[in-house]
């Protein structure tokens, strides 16, 4: 019976901080087991703080991402305990085994794309407010997409921000399918002619750098739901409604501003109701001191500061760990034999809260865009883990309209809509091959887009913090002048813009980069 713990004898050593029978049950025993409450070996160790456990079981490659019945990750739980060299430690298993899980797929990954004819596609996303000078503020680019074999070439205009302008310029990411690890991507600057290979490699401050933020802000946990999620036809007119049409127009890789190349996707416009965003934040690990430096931090992101502390030979100051938490003198049995996910405490007592937030979406949905889901689904069922794709396959195909979601528009702040648009595609077979190679005049620099953080993957979360806080100041003025009649929640939550849609402009341009 599992209620007796036989069935768990690698949490039960755990439990009772037996190494030298944790070390034996390993050779033959998964890893990676939950018990009925969904922790794993791994779980009970963070939570309990045995730390000679934890780095047994971490060299044995216990899983760092997983969850537990309740919704929370190792680190997590780590985090909540606040042994420094354990969220260490667990920080550089997650990104070695974060690497290591997207190379297994990467060959099934390859099939796919080599499966999918080669195509060319414009995707065009920006950011919209109704305040004038915000709306001025806010980016949007065209990427530019080319698919040869296993090939894709993502060219976008973005590179900085500076002087209330977006600065542009002309970067390409290039991935190669078929080359090694290390050198499968490439970011050229077609302005200044030179580029570098990304590699997947962190330094020991960066590791650091990630610990001092971990334990020092919220733990947070957010899912989108769509439980109750439905599409009603968008209609327009006041007395006669009519169900709502849209063509989006089709421009070529060598159109201008001024000219359209014949065609149009028809499309059928829908609104998204019942999309609820739903988040969890703990904060058991803070101090009140800790409150106030991040509320003090969030202010001073207005006024030009920066969120990391220095000593005064400029030294980046560490967080120590925290104090161990009481122990709860919870038995074994009394955990094991407890209803499932209503057990004892064994760490830290929970700081806890809830919230969700409901949004009004658009959709596009167009029968004539010549992607097709399944063709998407096909390469994302190689990306993604099982779970989450059978999640999201369900999701496709019982409640999504027919079609291709040409056009998404969704609200992300009170002010600001965030709108995505495939605004181009054709399937050719005639890419030309030197789009996927570094040209013969182009110099390597590897330092290149260090000094561009906003290309930099792990990026400096120093210098990106300055950039979000000079936008934010920025913001923040244009707001004020531009918007009186504001309320003082709205004009504070816009300062938060900058952070959203300079990590957005992270994560879509570097799409094939950070897939963990």
């Amino acid at each position: 019976m599992a209620d007796d713990g036989d069935d768990f004898p690698l949490h039960r050593a755990v439990f009772e901080n037996d190494l030298q029978t944790l070390s034996r049950l390993l050779r033959k025993h998964n890893v990676a087991a939950k018990d009925k409450h969904g922790n794993t070996a791994l779980h009970l160790a963070v939570m309990l703080g045995r730390k000679e456990c934890v780095q047994l079981l971490l060299k044995h490659d216990a899983p760092v991402k997983v969850k537990n019945g309740l919704g929370w990750t190792v680190l997590a739980e780590a985090v909540s305990y606040g042994n420094r060299p354990t969220i260490s430690s667990l920080v550089r298993k997650f990104r070695q085994q974060s690497r290591e899980q997207m190379e297994e797929r990467r060959p099934n990954l390859v099939e796919a794309l080599n499966r999918i004819n080669d195509f060319y596609m414009e995707l065009k996303w920006d950011f919209q407010s109704w305040v004038p000078l915000v709306s001025r503020i806010l980016p949007s680019d065209i990427c530019k997409i080319y698919k040869s074999g296993a090939n894709i070439r993502l060219d976008t205009t973005l590179v900085d921000f500076s002087d209330m302008r977006w600065e542009r310029g002309d970067i390409s990411f290039i991935f190669n399918g078929d080359a090694k690890p290390n050198e499968s991507l490439t970011v050229l600057d077609n302005i200044t002619k030179v580029y570098q290979k990304v590699r997947y490699e962190e330094s020991e401050m960066e590791i650091e750098d990630e610990v001092d933020l971990l334990m020092s802000t919220d733990i947070l946990a957010a899912q989108i739901s769509t439980k109750s999620i439905s599409f009603a036809r968008a209609q327009s007119g006041w007395i006669f409604r009519e169900d709502r049409k849209a063509s989006i127009p089709q421009s070529g890789p060598d159109s201008n501003k001024n000219e359209l190349v014949a065609g149009q996707y028809e499309s059928e416009l829908y609104t998204v109701h019942g999309l609820m965003l739903e988040s969890r934040k703990r904060r058991e690990h803070l101090s009140s001191d800790d409150l106030q430096k991040n509320k003090a931090i969030l202010e001073s992101f207005t006024k030009g500061g920066n969120f990391q502390g220095f000593d005064q030979n400029g030294a980046p100051v560490r967080r120590n760990s925290l104090v161990p938490p009481s122990q709860k003198n919870v038995t074994w049995d009394e955990y094991i034999k407890s209803d499932v996910n209503d057990y004892p405490r064994l760490g830290r007592d929970l700081v806890y809260k809830e919230s969700s937030k409901s949004f009004k979406a658009t959709i596009a949905m167009s029968s004539d865009f010549p992607l097709s889901v399944d063709m998407l689904l096909n390469v994302l069922e190689v990306i993604a883990p099982f779970k989450h794709f059978s999640k999201l396959r369900d999701f496709i195909t019982s409640k999504l309209p027919n079609g291709f979601p040409v056009k998404v528009e969704i609200p992300i702040l009170p002010t600001v809509t965030a709108k995505i648009t495939f605004q181009h595609f054709e399937f050719r077979d005639d890419i030309p091959r030197h789009l996927f190679a570094t040209p013969n005049d182009y110099m390597e620099d590897p330092t290149s887009y260090t000094r561009k953080p906003q290309f930099l993957l792990p990026y400096d979360k120093r210098q990106l913090a300055a950039r979000h806080s000079r936008l934010a100041r920025r913001l923040r003025r244009s707001v004020q002048d531009s918007s009186r009649n504001a309320s003082t929640n709205q004009a504070t939550v816009i300062v938060e813009v900058p952070m959203l849609f300079t990590l957005g402009s992270i994560y879509s341009t570097n799409c094939l980069v950070y897939l963990e």
